[in-house]
């Protein structure tokens, strides 16, 4: 294997890991640290607006300067706001206050890290002569790794070391993630030379919308994301977890995470081994299949063996789906405004989770779980229909973008 794709690789893995590691610890820790439940609500509603923020803004940035240097700056700022922690527990003492202000300065560097490393996608695969859907496969594939492995180490390691151990064992994994960033060749993330003049912050974050929304293709695949994203949101974090606790099996819970990140693993794994070799179309269409059939499964409650298998099936087709838009979306935006689209979307999937949470939680306190699970479910299906009649997914051959982005 190429060493700058080994290393674009490891670096991903190291930064997801340590977010996951961070994911799963953070919550337990302030638990013990304030005593009260309140405080894990509190420390992620005061952490989702800025990561929004940041997630448009930085786009911006990432526009303007090297990608490379870009990523190795996120991993280092979330390295520094989880060391911080135990720093702050030794000197002054922690508290609710320290989580929520390490926890704002964390989002600046967690979701500019996410895009930059997206961004850079193209290049590592020109660089070490790969197909982009086996970089893009690959990348997916770590990811759906990271989200079965970050939470095992979390639990594992808070069960033999003291949480302080743990956050800075989570702090040297994101700074080694920027170490081995910096071992890719600067040239890599250079911006193009001949970029336009600087103009107002809110002038180029317009850019990036008005991109988005001008292509039929970019609009139509960024909101299908959102729209399973809404869906799985709520599944996950309502609808089945109270299933399971009405069976008394709590213990099951994390099995459909295993499942859904198993089935991640195989459909990113098959993308990247032989996605060259078939249409996008019909990798497409095979993906938005296994997903619909998936969580078709997940929200018919038959039984915990089906969930299980729905999310299995769900993970396959949402790693195909993600796989295919992510190559189509980087091949299809001027490199210009890379940074700026993605940085969009990243942003406006920050929103999308916890609304799904939002909104099965009302649904199933006033109704039942089941109609929470028919309405998750049909807000994807409704979804997905509104893209294909607007013929955002009719042409899915590869296409240089344009200049002004506007190409469909």
């Amino acid at each position: 294997m190429s060493p700058v794709a080994l290393a674009y690789y490891a670096s991903h893995l190291l930064s997801l890991l340590g977010n996951g590691i961070a994911a799963v610890a953070l919550p337990l820790i302030v638990l013990q640290t304030t005593g009260s439940p309140l405080g894990m609500s509190v420390l992620a509603a005061a952490t989702a607006i800025p990561s929004v923020a940041v997630g448009l803004f930085s786009g911006v940035i990432i526009d303007r300067i090297n990608r490379r240097t870009a990523s190795m700056v996120s991993d280092v700022i979330s390295a520094a706001a989880i060391a911080a922690l135990p720093l702050a527990d030794l000197l002054f003492g922690l508290d609710l206050v320290w989580f929520v202000l390490l926890g704002i300065l964390g989002a600046f560097g967690d979701v500019p890290g996410m895009t930059a490393r997206e961004v850079l996608a193209p290049r590592v695969a020109r660089h070490a002569g790969l197909d982009l859907e086996r970089v893009v496969g690959m990348r997916q594939g770590l990811t759906s790794l990271a989200l079965v492995l970050g939470p095992a180490a979390a639990g594992a390691m808070l069960a033999v070391v003291n949480p302080m151990s743990v956050l800075w064992i989570t702090a040297a994994t994101s700074a080694l993630a920027a170490v081995v960033t910096g071992l890719l060749p600067r040239r890599l993330g250079a911006v193009e030379a001949d970029l336009p003049a600087r103009r107002p912050v809110l002038r180029e974050l317009a850019d990036g919308f008005l991109t988005v929304a001008r292509s039929r293709f970019l609009a139509g695949t960024i909101g299908m994301v959102l729209g399973l994203a809404v869906a799985l949101a709520g599944l996950q974090s309502v609808v089945i977890p109270i299933y399971f606790g009405r069976l008394d099996r709590p213990d099951l819970l994390g099995l459909v995470l295993t499942s859904l990140a198993v089935g991640m693993l195989l459909g990113a794994a098959l993308y990247s081994a032989f996605g060259p070799r078939a249409s996008a179309r019909v990798w497409m269409a095979a993906g938005i299949l296994a997903t619909t059939a998936g969580l078709a499964l997940m929200v018919s409650l038959q039984s915990p063996a089906v969930i299980f298998a729905g999310a299995a099936v769900l993970g396959a087709g949402n790693a195909v789906v993600g796989a295919v838009t992510g190559v189509l979306q980087l091949q299809r935006t001027p490199d210009a405004l890379l940074g700026r689209v993605l940085g969009v979307k990243t942003a406006l999937l920050m929103v999308a989770a916890p609304a799904g949470i939002a909104v099965a939680g009302v649904v199933a306190d006033a109704g039942s779980p089941s109609l929470a699970a028919l309405g998750l479910s049909g807000t994807w299906v409704l979804v997905l229909l509104a893209v294909l009649a607007t013929g955002a997914l009719r042409d899915l051959e590869p296409e240089v973008a344009e200049e002004d982005g506007t190409r469909a």
